[in-house]
C-alpha cells in the first residue's frame, strides 16, 4: 500500500489505501521494508518523505487483522515484524519526514514519532486509541517518551484521546504546523533544505542523537503479545466492530 517515487534527490512514501483511511494490515510491514530497502539502495536519494492518499496519513493497524493473530509465538512475529519496521525507519541513515493531515492514529501516529522532522496540517490529529481495544501502543510505550513531553505521552496511552496539531506540537511531536493542505509543501521545502546539506554530518548527527534508540524493543514486543491474547483484547475488538463500548474485566 506504499507509492514510492523520487524527485531529485527527494523520496515520497505515499500510503495509498484511502478508502480504509490508509489503515495498516499485516503485509504493510513487508510494504515498508521494501521502501526503504530501495531508499537504502540508492545513494542519489538525501531524504524520504511519508505522506499519505485521501483524507488521512493513515488511522493505524487494520483491526479485522488483529482478530486473524494466531496463538503467542504468531503474535510474537507479527510484533517483531511491526516494530522491526519501525526501527529501522528511526535507525536509517536517511534523514525521514512525516507530512501528516487528517488523522495519525495508533501506527500511524507511531510512524510520526520514529521519523526525524515532523510536518501538520491544522486537520491533523494525533492519538493512540489502543486501550480502547485492551493494548497499548508497542513502540509508543518504548520510544514515544524520547520524543514526547512524558505526561503528554502518558495522556495519549491511557486516555486514548486524540490531540490536534497545535497540541501535538506543544507535547513535541510535531515541529511545524502549517495552514492546511500546505504540509507536503512545507515537507518538499524542508527536504530540499536537508538534501542540501553535507550527507556525512547528517548521518553522524542522527547516528550520534539516536544512540540510546536500540533500548526498549525486546519488552515492547513481549508486552504487546501477551495483551493481544488477553479476554479483554477479544473484548475490545468485538466491540469496535460492533460500534459499542466495551467492557472490560482486567484479564
Amino acid at each position: 500500500m506504499i507509492d514510492l517515487t523520487t524527485s531529485g534527490a527527494v523520496a515520497w512514501a505515499r500510503f495509498n489505501r484511502p478508502d480504509k483511511l490508509n489503515a495498516m494490515p499485516r503485509s504493510f510491514w513487508g510494504d515498508l521494508h521494501t521502501v526503504l530497502d530501495r531508499v537504502e539502495s540508492d545513494p542519489a536519494i538525501r531524504v524520504l518523505v511519508f505522506h499519505g492518499e485521501g483524507r488521512a496519513f493513515s488511522v493505524g493497524g487494520d483491526l479485522d487483522g488483529f482478530g486473524a493473530l494466531g496463538d503467542t509465538d504468531d503474535r510474537r512475529r507479527y510484533m517483531k515484524e511491526a516494530l522491526g519496521a519501525y526501527r529501522r525507519v528511526e535507525e536509517l541513515d536517511t534523514p525521514t519526514i512525516a507530512a501528516v493531515h487528517g488523522h495519525a492514529l495508533g501506527g500511524g501516529c507511531e510512524l510520526t514519532i520514529v521519523c526525524d522532522i515532523v510536518v501538520a496540517d491544522t486537520t491533523a490529529r494525533f492519538g493512540t486509541p489502543e486501550s480502547r481495544v485492551g493494548l497499548v501502543p508497542g513502540l509508543g510505550v518504548v520510544r514515544g517518551h524520547s520524543q514526547l513531553n512524558l505526561h503528554w505521552m502518558k495522556y495519549l496511552v491511557l486516555t486514548g484521546e486524540t490531540i490536534d496539531a497545535e497540541e501535538a506540537r506543544l507535547a513535541g511531536l510535531v515541529n511545524r504546523v502549517v495552514p492546511e493542505g500546505e504540509h507536503v509543501a512545507e515537507a518538499d521545502r524542508l527536504a530540499q533544505a536537508i538534501a542540501a546539506r553535507a550527507p556525512l554530518a547528517l548521518d553522524v548527527g542522527k547516528r550520534v542523537l539516536n544512540r540510546h534508540s536500540g533500548e526498549g524493543w525486546s519488552h515492547g514486543i513481549e508486552a504487546i503479545a501477551l495483551l493481544q491474547g488477553t479476554k479483554d483484547m477479544a473484548e475490545g475488538l468485538q466491540a469496535f466492530q460492533e460500534r459499542r463500548e466495551p467492557t472490560f474485566e482486567g484479564r
